[in-house]
């Protein structure tokens, strides 16, 4: 991680690939869209090192795939997909119930790396999170990126993903 100037973050070790999405849960989604591309920017390249750590059962790989789709399942006890940023302009999943899952940001790339805004079958969401059933159920998914971070959105209480320490603090 020294040599990636990544400080203490330790990518290779599995129980910390969440790590950099639950800044979601704090109102900061834009810092995980940062972070989450600069891991697959500098850990995931086709060079001979450019697979990071070692891979449990397939986690590291599991971890780059949702990744790249725009979401992970940091508690997968829920039905959340926590929202990073998504790595292509576009990309579609066939599912085995017949259903699609669109998600699109057009304006995606290098120097894009902040969701701006997100539309969910046309509806817009401020939330930190997609939910199992809106995928399921086949979704579109329109993210619009932008070069600088929209502080503004995700970042009240109410699009945070569940947390239990919400439940113990009532």
């Amino acid at each position: 991680m020294q040599i990636m100037n990544m400080g203490q973050y330790a990518h290779g070790n599995q129980p910390i690939q969440r790590m950099l999405y639950l800044y979601d849960y704090s109102g900061q989604p834009w810092k995980a869209q940062y972070w989450i591309r600069e891991v697959m920017d500098k850990l995931y390249t086709p060079a001979p090192d450019g697979y990071c750590g070692d891979e449990d059962n397939g986690q590291t790989s599991a971890w780059y795939v949702f990744s790249a789709m725009g979401f992970y399942p940091v508690c997968p006890g829920t039905d959340q997909y926590v929202l990073g940023t998504p790595y292509f302009s576009q990309m579609k999943l066939h599912l085995e119930n017949g259903k699609t899952v669109t998600i699109s940001a057009p304006d995606n790339g290098a120097e894009h790396r902040y969701i701006s805004s997100m539309t969910v079958n046309g509806k817009p969401v401020s939330r930190n999170y997609l939910t199992h059933g809106e995928l399921t159920g086949g979704a579109k998914v329109v993210m619009k990126m932008s070069s600088q971070p929209n502080k503004q959105r995700g970042t009240r209480e109410a699009d945070f993903p569940y947390s239990f320490s919400k439940e113990i603090s009532k």
